[in-house]
């Protein structure tokens, strides 16, 4: 939302949002603060997870605005556009993928009152038909893009422990294709990265504006190009830059020269996709890591003394009770500051989806449940009500540890991060 926003402003457009979850607004809220403004073009975002609200939120425009153009993006409604604007009459367009340049372009059609026939990246509603666009070609030089326009926000909502951590985006898309991922899919297999000056610009402008010295890089794989980690270090030191950073990357992505450089430069915790502890099942994802790589990447992160957090995947076709288990107990023996134990969640666009679907494993395609909290898909290995509780024990086995909980009284950081994050 900051990046559409601050594309629109740049352009010359009038912008406000609205940020329901960070306003806490239910949409009685919604409608009222709607109301007080006016506006001819409503553009929503959505998750899987927040699908069904982005509905309702489409409903609610229609009706204090029956004249508007109601604009709908996100990962979910790229794998799910057409169903999108048959379930919601309220619904006009479905923006596909990377938004920035699509959003622009609808909004000089609409202001010059052309057709949407040539723009691509979009699904809109002509009349009786439903019509389907090319796709974009991804935005190449993402140094082009402005800042997000964080000043359109309640920031006040954000301060997570005491702190505004400032989320940073400096890539987008990935070299692998694991099978339970969106975000390869809706930013391609191509790793497109900000220059190091640019990132470090964007850290330097909210540290003056807000003060802010702690933010988050939200890269699906920040490391993968090394050497630009190392220039964003360095840039960061050169311009002496008092502040903390997590980030998130793969096991075999790291190595102790860049560890010790990431934490001179005010690294603090790293997230680990682990996903499992059994190959066979990191196999089964598409995941291209081995066990051995993941044992490698904490003890010299450990080393070096930074955070880990371990980001875990149950449930993944092929999963057994015992296969679970190896994954906790290796969890365990990695000892990180951390863990996420995460349902597998078959969102609509992964090869994860069409396994569980094709196999008739599916139990609901209520969005609003598959928050990576709840099994929404059973396999003959695994029943649902077992996988709950295993989770639950899980998180009991690791957290009620005495080394665990000795270790807690000693760090602070990483629980604010991870309040940002989850």
């Amino acid at each position: 939302m900051g990046y559409l926003g601050a594309v629109c402003e740049k352009s010359g457009y009038d912008v406000k949002v609205i940020d329901c979850q960070g306003e806490r607004l239910n949409l009685q809220g919604f409608r009222r603060k709607l109301a007080n403004t006016d506006t001819d073009v409503i553009g929503i975002t959505s998750a899987t997870l927040t699908y069904k609200s982005a509905l309702k939120i489409a409903e609610i425009s229609k009706e204090v605005f029956p004249e508007c153009t109601v604009v709908l993006g996100g990962c979910h409604a790229t794998f799910w556009d057409i169903n999108a604007l048959n379930e919601c009459l309220s619904l006009d367009i479905i923006v596909r993928k990377e938004g920035e340049i699509t959003f622009l372009e609808i909004l000089e059609k609409l202001k010059n009152k052309e057709s949407f026939s040539e723009v691509k990246g979009i699904t809109f509603r002509k009349k009786d038909k439903i019509i389907r666009n090319e796709d974009r070609p991804y935005i190449e030089n993402l140094d082009d893009l402005p800042f997000p326009a964080h000043h359109l926000l309640n920031l006040n909502s954000y301060i997570k422990m005491g702190k505004l951590i400032i989320p940073l985006m400096t890539s987008r898309g990935c070299v692998y294709w694991c099978d339970f991922c969106t975000a390869v899919r809706m930013f391609g297999r191509k790793y497109r990265m900000r220059s190091p000056k640019n990132v470090v610009d964007e850290m330097e402008y909210f540290h003056k504006k807000y003060g802010t010295d702690q933010f988050t890089f939200y890269d699906d794989a920040f490391t993968v190009d090394p050497k630009r980690v190392e220039e964003i270090c360095n840039e960061i030191e050169r311009r002496n830059m008092e502040v903390k950073w997590d980030c998130e990357t793969r096991v075999d992505m790291v190595n102790k020269p860049l560890l010790e450089k990431m934490k001179k430069a005010g690294c603090i915790a790293i997230w680990f996709g682990v996903e499992s502890g059994s190959q066979m099942i990191i196999d089964r994802m598409q995941k291209k890591i081995k066990i051995e790589q993941t044992r490698k990447a904490f003890k010299l992160t450990h080393e070096v003394g930074l955070m880990t957090v371990a980001s875990v995947i149950f449930g993944f076709p092929g999963e057994t009770e015992e296969t679970v288990w190896e994954t906790v107990n290796f969890v365990k023996s990695l000892d990180p500051s951390d863990v996420g134990f995460y349902i597998a969640t078959p969102y609509p666009g992964t090869p994860l989806y069409e396994t569980v679907k094709e196999k008739g494993w599916l139990r609901t395609e209520d969005f609003e449940k598959y928050d990576t909290a709840t099994p929404v898909f059973e396999t003959p290995f695994l029943s649902i009500e077992r996988l709950k509780e295993i989770r639950l024990k899980a998180y009991q086995q690791f957290y009620l540890r005495p080394k665990y909980v000795i270790k807690m009284f000693r760090v602070e950081d990483v629980y604010g991060m991870y309040a940002v994050r989850t």
